[in-house]
């Protein structure tokens, strides 16, 4: 399991994205040499945990719950048979393109140790907006890859540290409760009625899951 290459975006103005300026950093590129990755700060506040990348749209992107995004190499090259295209490292606006680590698949709270000291904590699957789908170019992007549901992981940063392409990736915990990022997605998109199940992730949850579920729970016990 490792890191294939590290992403970073650059502001840059498109037609296709809500933000109030017009920009976005989704655009993102592998790059050379090491890469420091911290905490970045709430959401709405702190934007990319990775040095030198930019988050645009901070109402629904960065902040500490959502610090670096990961996406599997495997499900890049599944989605390039299934469109009949080239989806470079990066194109799916992740931080971390990873090889040999099922993404969607890790468990909510699951850490990693990458490299010598980064550990990173898993805390969702990754929604898909309008933005995504006009990077891409392709019609009905946002229901097809609910569908498919290989959502990839948000991650928080438990312990800062730098990154850079090539560095093994260590499953160093593993929660027993079975909800794995794609669980989450599913929950929090087509499958309400799983959002019960999302509790035994607990605090690990992103903490916008984590409210989501309790009023939905509370409300179906009231």
């Amino acid at each position: 399991m490792r890191v294939l290459t590290v992403n970073l975006g650059r502001p840059r103005p498109v037609p296709y994205t809500d933000q109030p300026q017009g920009v976005t950093g989704i655009d993102k590129k592998p790059v050379d040499g090491p890469v420091r990755v911290t905490a970045p700060g709430p959401k709405g506040v702190g934007g990319s945990g990775l040095a030198g990348d930019a988050v645009c749209e901070l109402r629904h992107h960065g902040g500490d719950d959502q610090a670096v995004y990961a996406y599997a190499r495997e499900d890049l090259d599944d989605w390039e048979h299934a469109l009949d295209r080239s989806l470079p490292n990066g194109c799916f606006g992740e931080n971390l393109t990873t090889h040999g680590l099922d993404v969607s698949g890790a468990l909510i709270g699951e850490r990693w140790r990458i490299g010598a000291a980064l550990v990173l904590e898993v805390t969702s699957g990754r929604i898909p907006c309008r933005t995504f789908q006009g990077h891409l170019g392709e019609r009905g992007w946002v229901k097809r890859f609910t569908q498919k549901g290989a959502t990839g992981a948000y991650l928080r940063v438990i312990e800062p540290g730098e990154i850079q392409a090539g560095d093994p990736v260590e499953i160093v915990h593993r929660p027993d409760h079975g909800v794995t990022a794609a669980l989450q997605f599913r929950a929090v998109t087509t499958e309400r009625e799983l959002l019960p199940r999302l509790l035994a992730a607990g605090e690990a949850l992103h903490a916008e899951t984590l409210a989501a579920v309790r009023k939905y729970t509370a409300q179906r016990q009231g």
